[in-house]
């Protein structure tokens, strides 16, 4: 049975505030949280160092949201090269005004190897929100410098950085010329990008595609001004709801607000120009996972490697066992019977 919200005094609107409210009510402990285990992340780092292979063995433990992405070519790579991993609140951690807890950056230190001459690649991603109402995480492409023949995303990270380097000077020059940025169609670069992801399989793509991933373009000014918008409008029904002429007068001027365009074309556009779709949610997954679980993850690999070794040894008791067996019963061919008569006497 469905309940009639419109015999109610409470409006869809009632209940969506309610819900932003428990959200910034989360963004906050998000925030005091940082706060308070920066100290002990700090402290663990410094622990872990010491630990040879401590992250290598916590990625081979890594939850299936995470393990799904790597590859055995990545594997291979990650666990002989991989120094360290870092996760940074870098919005709260530097008090940027109007900044994000949840905007986070990956960062990824790497030994010298045989595949590409960084050291250290950073994935940044920002919590942003658009003017149509949605929210979440967005990034731009980090290029790897491969070396030769050993680039495992196959040139789709190079041409998605490209892509997005002719795109950010696209935009420039249409906001310059007039004052306002606009996508009209694909750009060269993103052209070649979409004939390279149609040609390619993309199943079994490389973890490092990952370091491509863009998400939905919404801008700083444009996240900005939707949580400013969006903030101003719930005062107002705040501030309007103590009687009903008001309240109705509010919801009147909500509805005679123009309603912003989706730009649902651009988004599809987006998408499918993007070589890592999930990103975003790796992204979660391994700030909200891995990183504060890594000591569970090291552990359990220990424990697996403890359990491997008391099974290798005990097949190799059996297998003993088993070959004296043999052996006794190879000398005894023929030989039973005056066995058993010794036995006997």
């Amino acid at each position: 049975m469905s309940a009639a919200l419109e015999e109610t005094p409470v409006s869809y609107e009632d209940l969506a505030d309610i819900e932003k409210e428990f959200d910034d009510v989360e963004t906050e402990i998000i925030r005091q949280q940082i706060a308070l285990t920066a100290p002990l992340y700090t402290r663990r780092s410094k622990t872990v160092s010491q630990i040879p292979n401590f992250w290598p063995l916590v990625l081979e433990q890594a939850p299936p949201d995470i393990d799904q992405y790597i590859q055995p070519s990545d594997s291979a790579l990650l666990l002989s090269s991989l120094l360290s991993i870092s996760v940074s609140h870098f919005e709260a951690e530097s008090n940027t005004p109007g900044g994000d807890p949840r905007s986070v950056s990956v960062t990824w230190e790497f030994a010298p190897n045989d595949y590409f001459d960084d050291v250290k690649l950073v994935k940044k991603f920002w919590y942003r929100r658009s003017r149509d109402g949605w929210c979440g995480l967005v990034s731009e492409p980090v290029g790897i410098r491969w070396k030769e023949g050993r680039d495992l995303t196959g040139g789709l990270l190079g041409l998605v950085c490209k892509a997005w380097e002719a795109e950010k000077n696209t935009a420039a020059v249409d906001t310059k010329a007039n004052g306002k940025a606009k996508k009209e169609g694909l750009t060269p670069e993103q052209k070649v990008l979409k004939r390279k992801i149609e040609n390619t399989g993309m199943g079994g793509l490389s973890f490092f595609a990952w370091f491509g991933f863009i998400g939905r373009r919404v801008s700083e000014e444009e996240s900005r001004d939707a949580t400013r918008i969006e903030r101003e409008k719930r005062e107002k029904r705040k501030a309007t709801k103590a009687s009903t002429t008001d309240s109705e007068g509010a919801e009147q001027e909500a509805e005679s607000e123009p309603e912003q365009d989706g730009d649902d074309d651009g988004e599809d556009i987006d998408m499918s120009l993007e070589i890592f779709p999930d990103g975003d949610d790796l992204a979660v997954s391994i700030t909200e996972d891995l990183w504060p679980g890594a000591i569970k993850y090291f552990t359990q690999a220990q424990e697996q490697d403890a359990v491997s070794d008391a099974d290798f040894e005990s097949d190799d008791e059996e297998g003993s066992a088993a070959d004296e067996g043999s052996a006794g019963e190879s000398e005894g061919d023929g030989e039973d019977r005056p066995k058993k008569k010794q036995r006997s006497s």
